[in-house]
């Protein structure tokens, strides 16, 4: 599965920051709806059974949706979308705690996901243009999602605990302040002014869709792992370890700090070795972390393995996105829709598996059976190659 590509320019560092802000301020709005679930049951009554309605509005159908937005923006290339997906995540976003109607509730919440998903497929491919072949600016751009979602509970957290759900207005100024920023300067920053254009930074060659469909593999095993871990580790540390529940969420807390600091290290090892050895390496650290977490005899040295559980997992994220971009360089954002966006949503299909076999058997041998998931990541990728490290016929 080998294949060429062009040695692209240094990375454009004003164009990588500004893009990979402008992921967080899109990020922090998934991050706002699960803050916003208690309040809703609270105020509104709502069910369980509704709020989960919810979170599939805002997280299946972005998922879905991405793909869809990237092959549309491989036909033209829209960068308009950014800024009109970062409006619409704020807007549904802001207009869901004005009304008391669930159905419309959810359609608004619907509406935010579908700004999150059109976001996106351009997003990675302006970072892209921004990153050239810099795994560790690509890696920042990652980040830049990874810290919104984080802070989109802190942000709102404090506006529902003194105005409640109907407070969701205020939230969509991050929105609008980014939207200003990028309408004036995402152009020049990644073009340069009219008539002294940027040299070109998006990847050249041919489509390799088996190595694509390999590298899909690959992420559905990393999902899996990922959203299962999610999940159902505070569980595990309340019923196997004894702690509180306030403990544990600040365990899995720790665990996606931990995968902040890994896909920056990801994108590190990546422009140091090559984006297989970085995929390679979390894989292979993922397996003594998920089994000392399950072993562990105490939840002190249990959060030592999640901190290396959440590294490892982490590692391969950012290059993941770039890998794929190389792989289909004539479909960028077909690549990354899809390695954004649906993978996550078929592993998603898997935890409540794990959930069922833990009801039936023990939370712990559940989680055991994901051990093999590495190994198999593992094999699939000695069957990939780096386009970066692969010569030019």
């Amino acid at each position: 599965m080998s294949q060429a590509t062009t040695v692209l320019p240094g990375p454009n560092r004003r164009g990588v920051v500004l893009i990979s802000t402008a992921h967080l301020a899109n990020d922090l709005y998934q991050g706002v709806v699960p803050a916003m679930l208690p309040f809703l049951a609270t105020e509104r009554g709502y069910s369980y059974a509704a709020l989960a309605g919810l979170t599939l509005a805002a997280t299946l159908i972005s998922s879905i949706a991405q793909p869809v937005f990237g092959v549309i923006g491989d036909r033209r290339p829209l960068r308009w979308m950014i800024m009109a997906g970062i409006a619409a995540a704020a807007g549904g976003i802001a207009a869901a705690g004005l009304t008391s109607s669930y159905a419309l509730t959810w359609v608004l919440i619907a509406l935010s996901g579908l700004g999150i998903a059109a976001f996106h497929p351009e997003g990675s491919r302006a970072a892209r243009q921004a990153a050239g072949n810099s795994n560790k600016a690509m890696s920042i751009f990652a980040l830049g999602g990874n810290a919104g979602f984080a802070l989109g509970s802190l942000v709102a957290t404090p506006v529902f605990l003194h105005f409640g759900v109907r407070g969701t207005p205020l939230l969509a100024l991050p929105a609008a302040v980014m939207v200003a920023v990028l309408i004036r300067h995402l152009g020049p920053v990644l073009e340069g002014k009219r008539g002294a254009k940027k040299p070109r930074r998006l990847p050249t060659g041919k489509d390799n869709w088996w190595a694509f469909c390999g590298l899909i593999a690959v992420i559905i095993v990393r999902s899996t792992m990922f959203l299962s871990m999610t999940s159902f580790l505070g569980l595990f540390f309340v019923h196997n370890l004894g702690t509180s529940e306030a403990a544990s969420g600040a365990v899995l807390t720790t665990f996606l700090f931990a995968g902040a600091a890994g896909t920056l290290l990801g994108g590190w090892i990546a422009d140091r070795w090559n984006r297989i050895a970085s995929m390679q390496i979390g894989f292979a650290l993922s397996l003594p972390a998920l089994g000392g977490v399950l072993l562990s005899p105490n939840p002190a040295i249990a959060t030592g393995f999640v901190i290396l559980l959440g590294v490892a997992l982490y590692l391969p994220f950012s290059v993941i996105i770039m890998l794929g971009q190389d792989y289909l360089p004539n479909r960028i954002g077909t690549a990354s829709g899809v390695t954004v966006g649906l993978p996550m949503t078929v592993g998603g299909l898997f935890a409540p598996l794990v959930g069922t076999l833990a009801d039936h058997t023990s939370l712990t041998l559940a989680l055991a059976t994901l051990l093999v998931l590495p190994l198999l990541a593992i094999v699939i990728t000695t069957l990939l190659t780096d386009p970066q490290r692969t010569p030019a016929p």
